[in-house]
Parts: C-alpha cells; structure tokens; sequence
C-alpha cells in the first residue's frame, strides 16, 4: 500500500491523532491543529519501536518510502535503525565541529614540544595567514584534493612557491594527524604533487676553487674598505665553513680555547643538533684580534653600530659586493667552495669533509655517518685547509 500525494494534503485534523498507513510500517500522523509527520514502526530485539522521519511535505511521500525502506535494510542486517540515526546525527555533529583550523590547532598544541618558539610562532602564522581563512572553517571530513589544490593556487599566485610548499606540507601532517585521531578520511596532499608550480632551484652564488686566490688577495688589501671585525668575520667564515646565522651569533663562551673547538649550540644549527669546529692556528689567531674588540661582549661579533647585539645578517653579505663579488660570491658560498676545494686539491674523502658541513644524513647509512664525526680526522684537514689558504696567498 502506498499512500499518494493528495491524499496526504488533503488529510485534515481530528480531535484525536490519528494515523493513515503508507506500508512496511511506514505512517503518517496527523495531529489535531492540521501538523502531519512521518513516522515508521518497527520490532528490534522483541520490542516495538518508532522512527521519525520528519514533517510533511517537507518530506515527501516517495522520500518517507526511502526512508522506510533503509531503516528496513538495516533491519535485515541486525542493526538497529533508531541507534544508527542516532549515532549518524552525532558523527554529523562532530564533523561540524571538527574544523580543519580546530584539528590544526590541536595538532601545532601537540607537537610543539618538539619545536623551538620560534618555529612553533612560524608555524601558526603561516596557518593563519596563509590556510585557515581559506578552509578553517570547513570540517576536516570535507578537506579533499580540489579544496586543498584552490586553497595552494591563491598562495601560489602571489609566487612564493617556497610557501606554498610548506602550507602543503603543513595540511598534510595535519590531515594525518585527523587520521589518527579519527577525524578525517585520508591525507590528500599527496595527491597534489603534480599540480602545483615548482620553482627552478637557485643555488647560492659561489667563485671556483681557481678564483680563490683573487678573493684572498681582495680580502688582504680589503679594498671593500671593511670594519676589521667585519674583515675577520669573513675570514673565519672562509675558515669554518658554518652558515651565516651561524657564524655571527656566536657567543665567546661556545669556544674551548684549550682544546681548539667550537661548539655551536643546536639551537643555531639548521640540522639542530650541536656541531663541532675544530680550530686551526689560523682560526685561533683571529679570535684572539676579536678579543680586542669584543672581549667583554655577549657577542664574538657584535654590531658597530649597537654593541649589544650581534652582526647583521647583511654584513657579510654587502662586504662582498662592495668587494666587486655580487653575483658571484655570497656568504653561503664559501660552503660550496670549501667542500669542491677539499674534494679536488686536497683530495679528502667526501664523508669526512661533509661532515664538517654539517649537512642531515639521509637513510640508514646516514644514520651511521652521523654517529661517526670523523673528528680526529677533521682537526688535521681544518688546519690543512687553512695552511693551504696561506699558501695560497
């Protein structure tokens, strides 16, 4: 029996409730004011039992028999329809609640302890700025590839490619992170990775083994016209191999003079754990000129203009343009052309000069090479190399 359209409009009220059947326990009650309601009845573990399925004719007959027929369906499978709706209207609930910026922030809250401030600080900004006013709002469950790849594409257009690789790479450990905790479905960023902009990739500028000795000779005659902590912090640079933020941080109280080691902490280190520089002569010979200067500073290279902090992460930078090296030369580079110089003059193993760069080790023989700091052989080519920049001048 299936009831029609009409008849259910036309179904006026009486004094009582009254019901008029549909079929397969499927009804419509019509109460005393006119208000009709679908409604199904049904046996679950020997009891009787009812199911709304809402108002006529905001539901409709033909929707009212579907609704009856996957109740029934369930039925046949031994579930229970009531607690199933149940159930359902709660998971629609915490889908709502469960936004991608609420997941997100669980996730930085959660893995921040294994972060410095800083990043932990980057991190959120680039969320906010970048991601949670394109989909924080949208439930974690819905953030698929299409809502993901419009989201990248608006930061991609403003051509910091390099943001949009980390927004990416952000998404996906937060959708990960909503896997595990059973809020989404899937981690869709791989998905992604054709459809995104790659920029070329720039290396930093740096002069060939063969043209060292031009620089050297610059750098004595100082024709940049250079501050001399400025002179030597290049110099140790050339001697150290460290980064830029690395070098001009360093504070007076890393360096056992003793032993001819510098320790630079973690903290300052991109692969964040503490490295060791062995000391050459030469090396030794410039701190002590720095003590001159900065002996009874916090910092080994403080500014000239505000003692009380570091060098310029520019510094470097612009003494080797005023020197005639832009383009050519960057602080970044003396990395580069210490590594070549090592590897093809003076013939050291690529594992041990590699290691003095510091670089992150990749699988398991990385992990091996990291436990292996080849120090003792590191301390002889650190002052080979500096011997060999003597020679040179």
């Amino acid at each position: 029996m299936s009831l029609s359209y009409l008849e259910c409009k036309n179904a006026k009220g009486r004094d009582k409730p009254y019901k008029i059947s549909a079929g397969g326990g499927l009804y419509l009650e019509v109460m005393p004011n006119g208000s009709k309601y679908w409604r199904m009845k049904y046996r679950f573990d020997g009891k009787e039992k009812r199911l709304a399925f809402g108002v006529f004719d905001t539901v409709g007959v033909k929707d009212a028999c579907d609704k009856r027929d996957e109740a029934k369906k369930l039925l046949s499978n031994g579930v229970d329809p009531a607690v199933y709706k149940k159930e359902a209207e709660a998971q629609r609930k915490r889908e709502v609640v469960n936004t991608f910026e609420k997941i997100a922030r669980e996730w930085h809250e959660a893995k921040k302890i294994q972060w410095s401030e800083k990043y932990a600080t980057t991190i959120m900004n680039r969320l906010e700025t970048d991601v949670f006013p394109e989909i924080g709002s949208v439930p974690i469950i819905n953030v698929d590839a299409p809502i993901l790849l419009e989201m990248l594409r608006k930061i991609e257009g403003r051509g910091v490619y390099e943001t949009t690789r980390r927004a990416l790479q952000y998404c996906g450990q937060i959708l990960r992170y909503g896997v595990a905790i059973g809020c989404a479905e899937r981690d869709y960023t791989p998905d992604l990775k054709d459809a995104l902009k790659t920029k070329k990739t720039e290396h930093y500028a740096a002069i060939t083994p063969q043209e060292l000795p031009q620089l050297l000779k610059d750098l004595e005659g100082n024709k940049a016209r250079m501050y001399e902590p400025t002179q030597l912090a290049v110099r140790l640079m050339l001697l150290t191999f460290l980064r830029t933020s690395e070098l001009i941080k360093a504070k007076w109280d890393e360096f056992n003079f003793e032993d001819k080691i510098w320790i630079v902490p973690a903290d300052r280190m991109k692969c964040k754990k503490a490295h060791l520089v062995p000391l050459s002569a030469q090396a030794i010979e410039i701190l002590e000129r720095l003590k001159e200067y900065n002996w009874n500073r916090e910092w080994v290279f403080a500014s000239h203009v505000k003692p009380k902090r570091h060098m310029s992460n520019n510094t470097i930078l612009t003494a080797l343009y005023r020197m005639g090296y832009k383009g050519k030369m960057t602080g970044h580079g003396f990395r580069a052309l210490a590594l070549t110089t090592l590897l093809e003059e003076l013939h050291y193993p690529f594992d041990v000069a590699d290691t003095q760069l510091a670089h992150s080790k990749r699988g398991s023989l990385g992990a091996a090479y990291d436990r292996a700091q080849f120090l003792e052989q590191r301390k002889v080519m650190m002052q080979d190399w500096a011997d060999y920049i003597d020679g040179l001048i």
